[in-house]
């Protein structure tokens, strides 16, 4: 069987993306004919229907469905070839996209900045913030190469380094503290007085799991897109909520009433690198992990 052509399988993989032809040719930065006639040699190329058609709008088959996403794994890999084509077999140099959650990329994006710029000088490094389940769709994809995630965390068809651990601590301001469980208990804290990020964001489920909250009467309703948005509701007085150190460290309670105090049995979140099996960038990622493991509040890679 003759090799399908690449660009016939992105557009393929951008159509799914859009889910419209008009969309997806744009993006493709094709005409809409020529991104039809590609799909349509795509189907006569594997013998097999990739789309039902219906007038204006169409549903992939499950065979459409199952090259998509071999489609995606074989872009990835091209893509990761080209970068080492351009780079010369450097693995010191090329491009390097970098992906990070929300709860870790303003407190550390400054340091892998100038870390990398030190260290790694010939490596265009371009970042970006999203949510864990964003970030791992696009690492997948090949859009990102590597992600900062907060762990444990499930990530099929991927490789975790941990890089260091990350303790949660509680809350409060300064005029409730006298109101805590001494010893400090969360199950003897009032109801819907625990502040927690919106469910999106993995540093809850760590939070919850990490620190005790499985008695749901105590977290809060009212929920948090940030966690500066947290530190407000805190200020309120309406109750508490946890921080991972690595904010704290990075004086996002400094001119506040709030205070900071250790959770109980040590609670903490890991920070790891995340990336796809199979890559051949081991040893760049190996030797930013060094670089970035200083930068979490308890390192504890070993090299």
């Amino acid at each position: 069987m003759k090799w399908p052509n690449l660009k016939h399988l992105h557009y393929l993989v951008t159509l799914y993306q859009e889910q419209h032809f008009n969309r997806a040719a744009k993006h493709c930065n094709v005409s809409q004919s020529t991104l039809s006639t590609a799909i349509h040699n795509l189907e006569e190329q594997f013998g097999s229907q990739l789309l039902e058609r219906e007038h204006k709008t169409f549903v992939f088959t499950p065979f459409g469905l199952e090259l998509v996403g071999r489609a995606k794994v074989l872009l990835a890999d091209v893509h990761e070839l080209v970068d080492f084509a351009q780079s010369a077999g450097n693995w010191q140099a090329g491009n390097l996209k970098l992906g990070v959650i929300p709860t870790i990329a303003p407190f550390t994006f400054e340091g892998i900045i100038d870390s990398v710029k030190e260290h790694l000088p010939d490596i265009n490094l371009q970042l970006q913030e999203d949510t864990t389940a964003n970030l791992l769709t696009q690492l997948n994809e090949g859009a990102l190469d590597l992600l900062i995630l907060a762990l444990p965390m499930e990530t099929p068809g991927c490789k975790q380094l941990v890089l260091g651990h990350d303790p949660f601590h509680l809350i409060a301001h300064q005029d409730l503290v006298g109101s805590l469980p001494t010893p400090l208990d969360v199950s003897k804290l009032p109801k819907e007085s625990v502040f927690l990020l919106q469910q999106e964001h993995c540093m809850t489920g760590h939070a919850v799991s990490a620190c005790g909250l499985q008695h749901k009467e105590q977290v809060s309703s009212l929920t948090a897109s940030s966690l500066y948005t947290l530190a407000q509701l805190a200020k309120s007085k309406l109750g508490f909520t946890f921080m991972p150190e690595l904010a704290i460290q990075n004086n996002i309670l400094n001119g506040s009433p709030l205070v900071s105090m250790p959770s109980e049995d040590k609670a903490y979140r890991e920070i790891g690198l995340v990336w796809r099996k199979g890559t051949t960038r081991v040893r760049l990622f190996r030797h930013l992990a060094g670089l970035i493991a200083p930068l979490t509040p308890v390192p504890t890679l070993t090299r």
